[in-house]
């Protein structure tokens, strides 16, 4: 889900990744709040802009609604096709978050989750993926953006908040990963240490852009109204 929109890092590390995610819990915390939502918008149809795995956009499919889940990344797509397939009403597209939505009707909602946005490489992309969105949603329609509150990371070293030792594919690996901010920017770095046929480390790190919900409401265009969901809404999800 976390995939850095200009050099796709972490990209080949995809299981890595979703396996540091408790998707049950998470998706647990987050449901309510979606159904919530959903119902009091009528949405039928949903385009999720950058899905990751694809976690969040199988849950919609499984309460019966039509689901366009996108992704720049090949790689995530195909570990969501792999967990979930692609049964009527569920739709995977390699597609970046600020290119047009191609459909041939409006969503009803554009969701854009998982801090996903703060991966852009600059404030002209993040709003032209806004731009997209909103385009794609019919009037009426809700646009959720869920990015982490970027200011409540210590400003300097490193926090490693999760450490997991785990089996992959590839063989036994402990996986650590941890966050921090400098200024305005902050960075998410990863290590991962493969601990099959002796031990090697891999290191990688991406850079977050500092969003805030006013900031997000400015950028959108005036006559598409403005985006119907932030971060502060969604109980219990976290980077």
């Amino acid at each position: 889900m976390e995939i850095d929109v200009a050099n796709n890092v972490f990209d080949d590390l995809t299981e890595v990744f979703d396996e540091l995610v408790d998707w049950p819990t998470r998706l647990a915390n987050e449901g309510p709040f979606y159904r919530s939502l959903f119902a009091r918008i009528g949405v039928r149809r949903l385009v999720d802009v950058a899905c990751g795995t694809g976690r969040h956009a199988a849950m919609f499919h499984s309460w019966n609604l039509h689901v366009q889940a996108a992704d720049i990344s090949p790689r995530m797509l195909e570990l969501a096709r792999s967990h979930f397939g692609e049964p009527p009403g569920l739709h995977w597209v390699v597609r970046g978050f600020d290119e047009p939505v191609e459909s041939a009707e409006r969503f009803d909602a554009a969701l854009c989750v998982g801090n996903s946005l703060a991966l852009a490489p600059d404030m002209s992309v993040v709003q032209r993926a806004l731009q997209q969105m909103l385009a794609a949603v019919r009037n009426g329609g809700v646009a959720v953006v869920h990015v982490l509150n970027l200011w409540r990371l210590p400003d300097g070293p490193c926090v490693w908040h999760k450490c997991k030792r785990t089996t992959l594919p590839q063989g036994e690996v402990l996986i650590a990963r941890g966050v921090h901010r400098c200024g305005s920017r902050g960075y998410v770095e990863l290590i991962v240490a493969d601990l099959t046929g002796g031990v090697s480390i891999r290191g990688q790190s991406a850079q977050l852009l500092g969003l805030e919900a006013p900031e997000l409401e400015r950028m959108a265009p005036p006559s598409r109204g403005r985006p119907g969901g932030c971060s502060r809404g969604l109980p219990g999800a976290a980077l």
